[in-house]
């Protein structure tokens, strides 16, 4: 079957030919859209990261297609009700990264409360001096994170290596796990409000409200640090940005925008269908957030070690493999995707 990979990064294309370079498959660097849907016109079998615009609009152009198999977990950027009235099987890969997002986690953490970006470029340019560069000890803080499935507790782990005290909510409580882990788990008013970090851990369908908006940012601890690794569309960037302003929000690290296809790419303003697939003030609210002093943001990275990639590929290709012997797995339908889920 014709197999076309898009979205392939060289450390991917490298990992692609050491697990399946004998296998029959086509590279296509740039994410699918449709403007260039033709290029695919053949092939069976796609498989895309987050960026691909996979939309009714573009899969109309694939007559040929069979089988999705996206390298996320994440399937927003796939029209799954097109794929059913055509009969398109689509799969995920459910979880990988757990140790790599957590560790990512920290490493905005530690970024922003010791003003890294800051205090590399004073010395850059022979600034030594340390005023306003003031930190704080995570000895003692409370970590309060949002989604305990496996990157939220790994995450909760590594917090515990800091010293700090630990708060979880979910809508699935396990207290086998919290006695293990030393956590508990409150309200997520209760988090808000005791939390002096909050982690999001989160998984939705497009169209739920963020789980972070201008009533969550009101009720949290004065000067709260914001770490996002998971959806973008998990918080308000409005309401993140007012509450920036005013203090409420001491500083934030954000690997996850939404409409990041449209902030990656300048030129999506200029689209005569911008405005189907993006929130323009969303766009700029990004911008502005990108430039703001308090906050540092990384391109989706959080994934992105050569071990995670390498798991994310190897269960594509056996996501590929079992739906060639008729037997497909991890398989995402529309109607699962219905609230926030906690990972």
């Amino acid at each position: 079957m014709v197999t076309i990979f898009c979205e392939v990064e060289e450390l991917e294309a490298d990992t692609l030919l050491k697990l399946y370079g004998d296998l029959d498959y086509d590279v296509f660097k740039e994410p699918l859209n449709a403007d260039n849907a033709k290029r695919c016109v053949d092939a069976e079998i796609i498989s895309t990261f987050i960026y691909s615009d996979l939309s009714r609009k573009t899969l109309e152009q694939l007559r040929n297609l069979k089988f999705i198999t996206t390298r996320s977990r994440s399937v927003d950027h796939i029209d799954l009700d097109y794929c059913a009235e055509k009969d398109i099987a689509v799969s995920n890969v459910p979880a990988y990264g757990e140790h790599t997002v957590a560790e990512h986690v920290f490493c905005l953490l530690l970024a922003l409360n010791r003003q890294l970006p800051k205090v590399v470029q004073q010395t850059r340019e022979g600034n030594f001096s340390l005023r306003g560069v003031t930190g704080f000890d995570l000895y003692g803080k409370t970590f309060g994170v949002i989604g305990t499935g496996a990157i939220g507790l790994r995450a909760i782990e590594i917090a515990h290596g800091f010293g700090m005290n630990v708060l979880g909510h979910d809508v699935q409580v396990r207290p086998d796990t919290a006695k293990k882990l030393g956590f508990g788990y409150v309200s997520l008013d209760e988090l808000l409000a005791r939390s002096d970090v909050v982690s999001l851990h989160v998984s939705t369908a497009s169209g739920n409200r963020p789980v972070l908006g201008e009533r969550e940012f009101s009720l949290m601890k004065e000067g709260a640090t914001i770490i996002n690794t998971s959806r973008g569309s998990a918080i308000d960037l409005k309401a993140l940005l007012q509450a920036l302003s005013k203090g409420k929000v001491r500083a934030a690290g954000l690997d996850v925008l939404p409409d990041e296809p449209a902030i990656r790419d300048d030129a999506e303003f200029l689209r005569e269908s911008f405005s189907e697939h993006h929130d323009a003030a969303t766009v700029l609210t990004s911008h502005a957030l990108l430039r703001h002093k308090n906050v540092i943001v990384t391109p989706h990275s959080a994934f992105y070690t050569h071990e995670t990639v390498e798991s994310i590929l190897r269960t594509t290709g056996e996501n590929i493999e079992a739906y060639m012997a008729g037997q497909p797995q991890n398989v995402v339908r529309a109607s699962s995707l219905l609230k926030w889920q906690f990972k």
